[in-house]
């Protein structure tokens, strides 16, 4: 070849792959994050089916950051929904908070109520007699929250058609004064009878609502509440039906102890 020849030209073409070494991988970062998320799922669900309502509603409140936990844990079922009564920033559903520096004499009072309905369901529940949790419930009022004790057919608060109380009632009222001893609430007791079958000249269910009533003002008398701290006594037959659609029905007699908000303007005079 002669000293003029062009030597040829070689042209060499590489090819390029996307995403070079390792490739083909994210199905396995998108598979770990499927396997993460149900077990996280399967999780939550255990704990759903192995704590109690209570026990989730503080949980609840641990992982809300504006309840401070460490003095005052909402956790019940009762009627504010898991909310803390020492919330500064917002008011419970039913009531104030009483854990300002300056609270007023409203908002201490009704967070002091609210606060002893907590103490009082806690007891409940923990209580021996496992028979005592069918009967109550905690609901609000206008006076404030009400604990109600209703019958059963099979377990009974009283004797049928006495105000004999039974060993069921008596051990619901010595939780309640031992629970409220402590504090400075006010109560008032309410007793509620179903209707009778027939309508009678001298109905008995107003005589045996208020005998029932005045019987649970003894009891937590003799159970140590202090006697000035029950400020009412009221009967109201069967004139006030939890179940109006069937009137006489057993769910019908019940007993209400209302803890009071505030207290009564004007003392009870006993003649």
């Amino acid at each position: 070849m002669g000293a003029m020849t062009n030597a040829p030209v070689i042209i060499k073409r590489k090819k390029v792959v996307a995403g070079g070494g390792h490739h083909g991988g994210a199905w396995k970062v998108a598979y770990a994050d499927f396997v993460t998320a149900m077990m996280a799922f399967f999780l939550l669900m255990w704990l759903l089916n192995a704590t109690t309502e209570q026990q989730r509603k503080g949980l609840a409140d641990y992982f809300t950051p504006d309840i401070p936990v460490a003095r005052v844990s909402g956790g019940g079922q009762g009627n504010f929904g898991g909310e803390s009564l020492a919330s500064e920033e917002s008011l419970a559903l039913e009531g104030r908070g009483a854990s300002s520096l300056y609270p007023t004499k409203e908002e201490a009072a009704r967070g002091a109520a609210l606060e002893l309905e907590l103490r009082l369901e806690e007891a409940l529940e923990m209580a021996e007699d496992a028979d005592m949790r069918r009967h109550y419930e905690f609901r609000m009022t206008d006076e404030g929250p009400a604990l109600e004790l209703e019958e059963r057919t099979d377990s009974r608060l009283f004797e049928e058609g006495t105000a004999t109380p039974t060993s069921t009632l008596r051990s619901f009222l010595r939780t309640v004064a031992a629970t409220a001893k402590g504090t400075g609430n006010a109560f008032v007791v309410a007793g509620h009878m179903g209707a009778k079958p027939l309508v009678l000249e001298d109905n008995p269910t107003w005589r045996l609502s208020l005998e029932r009533a005045d019987k649970v003002r003894e009891l937590l008398e003799n159970s140590g509440l202090p006697r000035n701290r029950l400020k009412r006594v009221t009967g109201f037959g069967d004139q006030k039906l939890k179940y109006p659609e069937t009137p006489m029905a057993i769910g019908n007699n019940r007993i209400e102890i209302i803890i009071l908000r505030n207290p009564l303007p004007v003392p009870l005079v006993r003649h």
